[in-house]
């Protein structure tokens, strides 16, 4: 399915940001790649493809971000503190300016003098933000929960795929860093007064879908799955959880029948 291709300067981690969008109104939802993944890869897999329907219909908009894990998650050489402080860097790139810059393209483009009414109209009625949706795959899953967990007021859900949530594997303990505490949901569900728990709380299960095999690869995502749905529901937070069968593997193949299957769902 074609796209259309960006490359923009962020200045919160100075340097070129690449991503790219597919569809062209509908809700908006930003797609993470998988561990050390690139903005290109959910078009070259088959995944937007899943989704065409919804795309080609106007129902949902697909913004396909970059990934910096090469530089946070999984720099072996670096400190567990040099990590986290690239982790939120990133965290900051897509919740503040990767989201205000899907706002822009997702709002319908409109004549000029329509435009400044629909603003004044706007103004008075002082309405909300459209709220975005994230979803991930593997690494990507953490992501787009993190964004979820942490600016409920910008994210509306999150869609997490064999998500690896214990992400003590990358940057070891927190043991009282703050930024790796922030960044670690498991733990900072933990955590009083990281989350915004009375805002989550108001959520239906269906804001944050949560789904993984049971097959080759799956181990450490069907682990880190139910412990997160374990966390949540402690916390009495909503969630959807689906754990599919033995054959289902760490694979593209399940990730678009699952998004495509989740999208509809959601959006349609």
């Amino acid at each position: 399915m074609e796209g259309t291709y960006y490359k923009e300067w962020s200045p919160v981690l100075g340097r070129e940001m690449e991503f790219k969008v597919y569809g062209h109104s509908g809700v908006p939802v930003l797609a993470l790649p998988a561990r050390g993944g690139r903005f290109y890869d959910w078009e070259n897999s088959g995944t937007v493809d899943a989704a065409a329907s919804l795309l080609n219909s106007g129902k949902m908009q697909l913004f396909c971000a970059d990934s910096i894990d090469a530089e946070s998650l999984l720099a072996g050489n670096a400190s567990p503190r040099r990590k986290a402080e690239l982790q939120e860097k990133y965290f900051n790139y897509l919740t503040v300016e990767l989201a205000a810059r899907i706002r822009e393209l997702n709002a319908p483009s409109v004549p000029e003098d329509e435009a400044s009414a629909k603003k004044d109209e706007a103004s008075a009625k002082k309405t909300e933000p459209v709220r975005l949706w994230c979803a991930g795959i593997d690494t990507g899953a953490y992501q787009a929960v993190n964004c979820r967990l942490r600016r409920p007021e910008v994210f509306a859900g999150a869609i997490g795929l064999s998500g690896i949530y214990d992400v003590s594997r990358f940057f070891g303990p927190a043991d009282g860093d703050d930024l790796i505490l922030r960044n670690s949901p498991l733990a900072a569900l933990h955590t009083d007064g990281l989350l915004d728990n009375s805002l989550l709380a108001k959520a239906d299960e269906n804001s944050l879908f949560l789904c993984v095999g049971q097959g080759g690869y799956e181990d450490e995502a069907l682990a880190d799955t139910k412990a997160l749905s374990s966390a949540l529901e402690e916390q009495g937070l909503p969630a959807h959880i689906e754990i599919w069968g033995g054959d289902v593997s760490h694979d593209w193949y399940w990730w678009n029948k699952q998004f495509g299957m989740f999208a509809q769902r959601l959006f349609d």
